[in-house]
């Protein structure tokens, strides 16, 4: 018969083996956790690298891609297919307007020579919209509204071009023909520039034409105000070119500020001096990107917070992408 002593050393044995089991299971466990979460971080990394390939294109097609905020590149080919084959005649874009709008529409403003004040040094301004620094230009040319629906659509009857994405059929919205035009690449709007004898704005130009000289933070001052503009989800779309005159800027052009964004012809590169992070500047430095640069939009939008309609903030996208609030002006050299 065991004796006590004996009895105690074995549960003690019993006991001690437990303990060594039970770590040694929590250790497999941690083991297959990490394990699996690591596995799935790569998995990860690997799906990023696989997407972004798949959501760019060759640098050569980019100006022949539309590629739509939020929609896959399979849907982008189905609109692309079944665009440009329908729509108006050049008579009947002509049409959509009486003669007096039509020469309101193509109203421009003569923007004088001389130096401006371009960026800010506000603490709390994002980071690529910094430093303040003075910029010269010379005396250019901006149209006085954003281009409208019934402008893309002369244009597209004329050259025969691609209708943007959300016309159906080829034709503008019931009700939206002196909205912007929206749904248009950067390409987009270059190829219009061109046919209209135009071209895009620099960022400076558009800067200047937005802000005048004297530095301000919004077309008509440095306080916000939300009767001017159109942005923030008050609305809850785009609203007609000519509905906000008393957000005009110093040299009388209108929805600077809000309604959307408007492409200009400048790449996004940080100013000199500046404190952003260069990753915000890089497309994803791959084989397939590398020769692609984000292009700078400004204005602000609709939807976008009262900051970024700013006169000086700088928004940016791929120059094949297509959105609801990119839209664009024309500029041109004055002669």
């Amino acid at each position: 018969m065991r004796s006590e002593s004996h009895l105690y050393a074995d549960n003690a044995e019993r006991e001690k083996r437990k303990k060594y089991l039970l770590a040694t299971l929590a250790t497999c466990i941690a083991v297959v956790f990490v394990g699996g979460v690591l596995h799935v971080v790569k998995m990860g990394a690997n799906r990023i690298v696989q997407m972004r390939g798949e959501a760019t294109f060759d640098p050569k097609t980019v100006a022949t891609r539309v590629r739509a905020s939020g929609e896959e590149i399979e849907t982008h080919e189905e609109n692309e297919a079944g665009l440009g084959k329908r729509g108006y005649t050049v008579a009947e874009a002509q049409a959509l307007l009486s003669p007096e709008q039509w020469k309101m529409l193509d109203t421009m403003v003569t923007i004088p020579a001389g130096p401006f004040t371009m960026g800010t040094d506000l603490e709390r301004a994002d980071p690529q919209n910094g430093p303040a620094h003075a910029v010269d230009l010379p005396a250019y040319k901006m149209d006085k509204y954003l281009v409208t629906n019934a402008q893309y659509a002369r244009f597209v009857a004329a050259a025969g071009y691609r209708a943007p994405l959300d016309w159906k059929d080829g034709k503008i919205p019931k009700g939206m023909k002196l909205h912007p035009v929206t749904m248009v690449t950067w390409a987009d709007a270059k190829a219009y520039a061109k046919w209209a004898g135009k071209r895009l704005p620099t960022e400076a130009e558009w800067e200047k034409a937005a802000r005048g000289t004297d530095g301000r933070r919004w077309p008509w001052g440095n306080k916000m105000d939300p009767s001017k503009l159109n942005t923030y989800y008050t609305v809850g779309s785009t609203t007609p070119v000519d509905r906000y005159p008393q957000g005009a800027s110093p040299y009388g052009l209108m929805d600077m500020a809000g309604n959307v964004n408007e492409w200009t012809s400048s790449d996004f590169l940080p100013y000199q001096g500046s404190k952003a992070s260069l990753d915000m500047f890089d497309v994803g430095g791959g084989s397939r990107t590398r020769d692609i640069h984000y292009k700078v939009l400004r204005g602000g939008t609709w939807r976008s917070d009262p900051f970024s309609t700013q006169s000086f903030h700088r928004n940016f996208s791929l120059p094949n992408y297509a959105s609801d609030f990119y839209g664009f002006r024309c500029a041109a050299d004055a002669k």
